[in-house]
């Protein structure tokens, strides 16, 4: 089930998203780490009421922020549609116990049937260049790359910025 997330299951979430750091660190993908994803940022989306979790069983064994924010990275891309009716993909995460399953595939087929009954014209993330099992991911989803970011306190190599119209 996917449902908001409500400020007690934060705790629950940093569990998942380090254990995702962790697992993609042993792969040699550094593309979280101690900077990031962290409790404040988590706390800005259960504030702003756009913080997802996955549960199965009970248990916390994903996440997904859906955003109207524009972060200012994102301004020098070219993307698809203007500006103004567009959701941001940040911190999709599933245990790593559980990857593999659909899990991943569920909570973006959430995002976007949210984003197709808010009116939204497309769905806008980036993912680390170096995991190509996430670039992979968006591109089999239909997602198209449109240019790269750079977060210098996560790593030295880009984050590639997708999009998909809907």
């Amino acid at each position: 089930m996917i449902r908001l997330a409500t400020i007690k299951d934060i705790d629950n979430i940093l569990e998942v998203t380090k254990a995702c750091a962790a697992f993609m660190v042993k792969q040699g993908i550094y593309q979280w780490n101690e900077f990031y994803p962290n409790k404040k940022a988590f706390v800005n989306d259960f504030e702003r009421k756009e913080l997802y979790v996955l549960e199965l069983e009970n248990r916390i064994i994903g996440c997904i922020t859906i955003s109207t924010y524009m972060d200012k990275e994102y301004i020098p891309i070219s993307w698809l549609t203007s500006n103004d009716k567009n959701i941001y993909i940040h911190r999709l995460a599933v245990h790593p116990d559980f990857q593999g399953q659909g899990f991943a595939q569920q909570l973006m087929q959430f995002a976007e049937t949210f984003a197709k009954n808010n009116n939204f014209t497309s769905v806008r993330l980036d993912t680390f260049s170096e995991n190509k099992r996430n670039t992979k991911f968006y591109e089999k989803r239909g997602y198209k790359r449109l240019g790269d970011i750079f977060f210098p306190k996560q790593s030295k190599s880009p984050f590639y910025c997708y999009e998909c119209v809907l």
